[in-house]
């Protein structure tokens, strides 16, 4: 499948590929390695959760909502 076909496609049909490919990937994590910047990210996520500015969701509640979103 082409990119120009990809983007033809629904939201959620879109959001099906990338979970399927976000799977796939997963299950080779040790095969490439995470870039830098991901550790900064983290840390900083850590801290906003730490001081009470972010909250936890379940995946499944986060997918529910961001395919309201999109």
């Amino acid at each position: 499948m082409s990119i120009a076909e990809l983007r033809k496609l629904p939201p959620t049909e879109k959001l099906k590929i990338i979970e399927a490919l976000w799977s796939d990937l997963a299950g080779e994590e040790e095969s490439f390695a995470s870039p830098a910047w991901h550790e900064d990210a983290l840390r900083k996520t850590e801290g906003e959760f730490a001081a009470g500015r972010i909250e936890i969701l379940d995946w499944e509640d986060a997918k529910k909502e961001l395919r309201k979103r999109f």
